[in-house]
Formats: structure tokens, C-alpha cells, sequence
């Protein structure tokens, strides 16, 4: 289960050049790190070290991949179980002001942003002029007035240099929105189960009314001005909580030391098969700029009113692959025996090249392998055969609908 060293996690990392990886069975080590100097570091890094946190680089951080007491597939079935604790303080976190910030963001993403009501979110995309996706990340519009946007690491420089030209194109037409970089908070994740019970004993608000992709300005371990989002990244309930620097470490223990359940810190490689089996998509894996959001089976993302009006990056394209259809989709793999990894060739039964794996990895709560890849329309159908070449094998394979698990997203009902 340390595939995330191989490819899921830090294909980002491998293609800038900062690391290069080997694996041993069920080991793996890093090697080619220019300069270990060279890499950021999260207000919980001594809190990572201090908990028994194996460190790696990914994308130009130093990130806990697990933890010395908890094995990986433990730590996973933890969080399906229980409660698991994520470091995310990597991701981006920006607020937009202003008046424009809508249409601002509008003009960025495939998202209607206007019609979000006050503290609620959901998932975007920043697509390019060829329809492909810069980078998914969500939304939330504040009651305080600013639209709270969280996006991924490993995208940062783009998505800033993204923002910032259009700030500058905005405001030089006479639009009134600004940008602020929020690097004086950490981030983190609460998933799982028992996530809700854990955090209530913690937070000023009650968190019974708060529905997945809503948001709350609150105290959390005594600690102001955190916001709570009901969002995640493992198909379970969960928060991400955003926290000011300098109080991240004490909030970290007060929620790991909750008597109401018990909370186990997890790391990338948890996160990683986490997200499979909830069908989620590892940007530079499984979506990039040559992937549309029709392909990457992401056309829900693409809000009603923008497919009548269009006026976002790459619309044509877009559009007209919503009515026509993509060419290739994302689908879901399963199989048995040797797991497939990225880029594991898929072909037909007669050995015609389909596709290959964008992610892959065996299931810890399926007892099965799962995979991800991008087939022609004519192999997309649930139910139909492949084949996945694994170390020079063939290993037969079902296409299957997505997620892999029940997801778990709370709503109320």
C-alpha cells in the first residue's frame, strides 16, 4: 500500500524534477531529493514528527505519507470505521473580495458561482480555452463577503498566476475584486464516522444543521475564527477546518485527544486509497490540462445556467462534447491479483490498446483491486471486459460504475 510512492501521489513532484522513487515490495524509498532544504514545510511539521509521522516530499512540501504505529491499510479502514486526522495545510487557500468577486470567478470556472447561497460551496473547475481543466478546487460563498476558494498544492503557481492576470484584467476594466493569499492559516481534515461526534465536543456551533459543502465562521477548541466546511476528501462525513497558524498544533490535540472517539492522524497513503475507492480524481493524474470535464465523467460540475449561457474558458469545446459526446471517459476498473498501477496499458480481447490506468491501487475495504482509466465510449458500458497488463500479464478486469464504496456525504436525511 505504499503505491502512493510510486505514482498516485507525487506525479506533480516527479515532473518538476524534485524526486524520484523506487519501490521494494512493500517498501519504498525516495531518492534524487536535490536539497531536503528546498522544501516547505506546514505549521504542523514537529507535530507530524512528534506523533511518529513518516515524512516525504510532495509537492515542494515535507508531508507525513503515514505513521509509525498505524500501517497504511489500518490506517484507512480507521477512517472508514472511526475518525482519521489529515494534514492539508498545503492546499492553496485564497479569499476573493468585492463586489465582481462572482463574476470574477465566473469567468475562471465552469461554477455559478452567483447562485451559491450565503456559508454553502461546491466543487469546480479552472478550464482553459481547449476545454481541459487547470485545476479542480471549491468554492464557498461566506456570509462575510468573500468567496472562500481552496485549491490544490501542486497547482499553486498556476492557479496564483491564474488569479492574479485576472485580477489585473478585471480591475483595469473598471471591476472592483481582490485577491487575498490566506498563508497565515493551516488546514486540516477531520474524516470519517464518528468525525461529527468528535468535532461537536469541540465547536461553538451546531454542526447537526451544517450540510455537505455548507461552511461556519466558529470557535473550534476554544480557538476563533476557524472555518468549518463539511466537505472532504474520502467519501465519508467529515470537516475541513481552517485554523490561524499559530493555533493549528493545539487544535490537532485537543481533537486527537477526544474522548468521544478515537482519533487516529493519517497520512498520504490513506488519503490516496481513500479517495479511489471514493472515485475522486488526483489532479496530474486522473484530470490535467488535456482531460475536459465531459471526459473525466465531471460534466455535473458544469452548472445549468453556464451550459445556457456558456462564456466560460473553453465552453465551445465543452459544450459541444455535451452534446455530442467525448471521444474516451473515466471509468472505474476492478480486478483480482497483481494490482494495477499507472501507466498499466488496458486493452480489449484482442489485445487492442484501449487505454491505460490513471490511478490504481488495491482496495482495503473491498479486499479487491480498483483503478481508474480513460476507455473509448464503445468499453465505458458497467459490466463490460477488459484486460489490464501488469508486469507483462494480462489480468482480466470489469468496468464498473463509480464510487467504489457508498459514499457517506451528510445531508440530513
Amino acid at each position: 500500500l505504499y503505491h502512493v510512492l510510486l505514482t498516485e501521489m507525487y506525479s506533480s513532484v516527479l515532473k518538476r524534477g524534485w524526486l524520484s522513487l523506487g519501490c521494494c515490495g512493500a517498501t519504498s524509498r525516495a531518492i534524487h531529493l536535490s536539497s531536503a532544504a528546498l522544501l516547505n514545510k506546514t505549521v504542523l511539521y514537529d507535530f507530524h514528527v512528534n506523533n511518529g509521522g513518516k515524512m516525504v516530499p510532495y509537492a515542494g512540501y515535507s508531508m507525513p505519507v503515514s505513521y509509525d504505529k498505524v500501517g497504511v491499510a489500518a490506517s484507512h479502514k480507521h477512517v472508514r470505521s472511526a475518525c482519521g486526522l489529515f494534514d492539508v495545510s498545503h492546499m492553496l487557500q485564497t479569499r476573493v473580495h468585492g463586489p465582481d468577486r462572482h463574476k470574477f470567478l465566473e469567468s475562471l470556472t465552469v461554477a455559478d458561482v452567483t447562485a451559491l447561497k450565503p456559508d454553502t460551496g461546491c466543487l469546480t473547475l479552472f478550464t482553459n480555452e481547449d476545454g481541459g481543466i487547470i485545476d479542480d478546487l471549491i468554492v464557498t460563498s461566506t456570509s462575510q463577503d468573500y468567496l472562500y476558494v481552496v485549491s490544490n498544492a501542486g497547482c499553486r503557481a498556476k492557479d496564483l498566476a491564474l488569479l492574479q492576470q485576472q485580477v489585473k484584467r478585471f480591475t483595469d476594466s473598471g471591476s472592483k475584486v481582490e485577491l487575498e493569499v490566506r498563508d497565515c492559516d493551516a488546514l486540516i481534515a477531520l474524516q470519517g464516522p464518528q468525525a461529527a461526534a468528535v468535532l461537536q465536543a469541540a465547536c461553538s456551533e451546531e454542526l447537526s444543521s451544517l450540510m455537505f459543502m455548507s461552511s461556519v465562521q466558529c470557535s473550534v477548541a476554544g480557538v476563533e475564527g476557524c472555518r468549518v466546511t463539511r466537505c472532504g476528501y474520502t467519501g465519508e462525513d467529515g470537516f475541513e477546518i481552517s485554523i490561524p497558524n499559530d493555533k493549528a498544533v493545539s487544535v490537532c490535540e485537543a481533537l486527537l485527544s477526544s474522548k468521544t472517539a478515537e482519533v487516529q492522524p493519517a497520512g498520504l497513503a490513506a488519503r490516496d486509497s481513500l479517495r479511489l475507492e471514493a472515485g475522486l480524481c488526483l489532479y496530474g493524474n486522473d484530470i490535467t490540462e488535456q482531460t475536459t470535464p465531459v471526459q473525466a465523467a465531471l460534466a455535473w460540475t458544469i452548472a445549468k445556467t453556464r451550459r445556457t449561457e456558456g462564456a466560460f474558458p473553453g465552453s465551445k469545446v465543452i459544450l459541444r462534447e455535451l452534446k455530442q459526446k467525448a471521444a474516451v471517459r473515466r471509468v472505474g476498473l476492478v480486478s483480482s491479483g497483481p494490482p494495477a498501477r499507472p501507466p498499466s496499458q488496458v486493452v480489449d480481447q484482442d489485445g487492442k490498446l484501449l487505454g491505460q490506468v490513471c490511478s490504481g491501487c488495491p482496495s482495503p475495504s473491498l479486499g479487491i483491486n480498483v483503478a481508474m482509466a480513460y476507455l473509448p465510449l464503445s468499453h465505458v458500458k458497467a459490466g463490460t471486459t477488459v484486460s489490464i497488463r501488469v508486469r507483462d500479464k494480462l489480468v482480466p478486469a470489469t468496468v464498473t460504475k463509480m464510487p467504489f464504496i457508498k459514499s457517506n456525504y451528510y445531508t440530513g436525511k
